[in-house]
């Protein structure tokens, strides 16, 4: 791994080769814009594209990383299907359409207290994911002190569950101890096509520190999003700078 980085990652990145690499993308901030919410988000037809063009090129070892259930991913990113680890690691596909969890979900009544927080006009909403809930607050940022203060007491409540509290842009999540995507990487790496490849990740948020942390590990190369992460190969600026960088690894 490089040294703490403060440069650009084009350079960088541009010197990669599909064939020898494992490309590992985090979704939300990476590789499409933040949007007013997470139901309200633009997948450009061109980083379909190139996803479709690098999946060929990476013989299948290319997989989305994302806080998002992978039906939800499949969605977004329609008519591809694209390898996935979804749900922070609580969920993973390697190829083809069979999606393998690798948790069961929370009690109903937790995720129902969760979900009282996303009253009416709040500015607050509710993704119930099933192994988890996630309470976004992005058109309520004052809201953050009353959420924190109902997911801890939620938490408690269900202490013997075995649950814990995730934080992210605008965002808090419950689920099961244990669950990253960090481990979720470490598995997906062993398994082919992936294994044997050099892994590359972009990332943009707290919830992707697992998996740049794992880099060094598999001797493979971070680049952030918009901010440090300690040890990497590169930052980009903006989401758009990595839709353009994979359009050119693509196009090679």
């Amino acid at each position: 791994m490089a040294a703490p980085a403060t440069h650009s990652a084009d350079k960088d990145f541009d010197t990669l080769d599909p064939a020898a690499i494992a490309l590992l993308l985090d979704v939300d901030g990476t590789i499409i814009d933040i949007g007013p919410s997470p139901f309200e988000v633009h997948v450009p037809d061109e980083l379909c594209r190139s996803l479709e063009r690098l999946l060929a090129r990476t013989n299948g070892a290319l997989a989305l990383v994302s806080g998002r259930p992978i039906r939800d991913l499949d969605k977004l990113f329609s008519p591809l299907v694209l390898p996935a680890i979804g749900g922070h690691g609580a969920e993973m596909r390697r190829g083809g359409r069979e999606i393998v969890a690798a948790v069961k979900a929370l009690p109903d009544g937790l995720r129902a207290q969760l979900a009282q927080a996303a009253t009416p006009g709040s500015g607050v909403e509710a993704e119930d994911k099933g192994y988890s809930v996630a309470l976004h607050y992005r058109q309520a940022p004052n809201a953050e002190p009353r959420l924190r203060a109902l997911v801890e007491k939620a938490c408690a409540a269900f202490a013997g569950e075995g649950i814990e509290l995730l934080t992210g842009k605008a965002m808090f999540e419950i689920k099961r101890n244990g669950v990253s995507k960090g481990a979720a990487v470490r598995k997906l790496m062993t398994r082919p096509p992936f294994a044997g490849r050099v892994p590359v990740f972009i990332g943009d948020d707290v919830t992707d520190e697992s998996v740049f942390a794992l880099m060094s590990d598999l001797r493979g190369k971070g680049y952030s999003v918009g901010r440090h992460f300690g040890r990497l190969a590169g930052i980009f600026a903006t989401p758009g700078e990595v839709r353009e960088a994979l359009s050119r690894l693509a196009s090679r």
